[in-house]
């Protein structure tokens, strides 16, 4: 697609800065507050001005619940939108003095003129996405603060008598309790109830050592499967993609995988593999055999990492449950 008007927004709490940019120029500066209904105006007032919203690019920094707004409107008014790292922006720019809203978004529309061969369109998620995506934030919210309290009980436990430590903190680990089964019973619902999703989840669920949390945790981070087409570039948004860092011969460190990934899927993939080695004979054997012959033992799990996310992937493709099959 062919653009001619590319507009860079930087995103805060409040406000939407705006730097709209033509020909390698800014033409246009401007400030507004962060809501639909402002947004929708300013975009009237670019109709109103002769400018094509059909060749103009919108292009932003990922930052979260701020970014709904401009996403809703975007959505609405079928426009071209990019959803970008922040870091991603900030490296390819090289070295700046200085920064503010307003030049933030003017480097925006900067990158997304400069880097249109590497556009990444939005792709709308389906609102029972977003609902699941909602809870199973909400979920991991809670369940930290469970973990919190309950691991601060057994080291008061160590030094304060019991009954001091029921008294204070026994009605918040079951308040806790009851919030995060009312959670599960909810995201349970929303699985059901759409079929699309229930699929999926019936598939995903089928490897052995995806549970059902990870499972739907999966199934929001890729959207369906829409934003993930293979199981390497998803091993590498995870974090579980190994890279080499060397240079002649003077710079050769060992193999690493890349801290810029989703930890909260990370975390959770590493889990099922811990829960994989223990439960599921064949990869327990794979993973003793390989430790025996010396490979390290955070090498081989991320192995298995990987396992689990190729068999899951071709499962989706295939549109079928893992069949487990082994013989020793």
């Amino acid at each position: 697609m062919e653009f001619t008007w590319f507009i860079g927004i930087d995103v805060s709490k409040k406000t939407l800065d705006i730097a709209l940019r033509k020909s390698g120029e800014t033409v246009l500066s401007a400030k507004i507050a962060n809501s639909v209904e402002e947004f929708t105006g300013f975009i009237n007032e670019l109709k109103n001005s002769k400018i094509d919203i059909a060749k103009t690019l919108f292009c932003m920094e990922h930052t979260g619940v701020y970014c709904m707004p401009v996403i809703e409107c975007t959505e609405n008014l079928h426009l071209s939108l990019w959803l970008e790292n922040a870091a991603q922006i900030k490296y390819s720019i090289g070295m700046q003095r200085g920064k503010n809203d307003q030049v933030d978004a003017i480097r925006i529309a900067e990158y997304a003129d400069r880097y249109l061969d590497r556009a990444k369109f939005y792709k709308p998620t389906r609102e029972v996405i977003q609902k699941l995506k909602s809870l199973t934030r909400i979920r991991r919210t809670l369940l930290n603060h469970y973990n919190a309290i309950k691991t601060m009980g057994k080291e008061k436990d160590l030094f304060l008598k019991k009954d001091f430590y029921t008294i204070t903190c026994s009605k918040s680990i079951k308040a806790l309790e009851l919030n995060i089964k009312e959670v599960d019973q909810k995201i349970k619902k929303l699985i059901l109830d759409d079929d699309n999703i229930k699929r999926l989840f019936e598939i995903v669920t089928s490897v052995k050592g995806i549970g059902a949390v990870v499972g739907a945790e999966i199934i929001v981070a890729t959207n369906e499967f829409r934003n993930f087409d293979n199981p390497k570039k998803f091993a590498c948004y995870a974090g579980l993609a190994p890279f080499e860092h060397s240079s002649g011969s003077s710079i050769k460190r060992r193999v690493r995988i890349s801290k810029n990934a989703n930890m909260t899927i990370k975390k959770l993939i590493h889990m099922s593999a811990i829960c994989a080695i223990r439960h599921n004979k064949e990869l327990k054997e794979y993973y003793e055999r390989k430790v025996i012959e010396g490979k390290s033992k955070m090498s081989v799990v991320n192995v298995l990492r990987n396992k689990l996310i190729q068999r899951i992937f071709a499962c989706v493709r295939d549109n079928r449950k893992y069949e487990y099959i082994y013989s020793n």
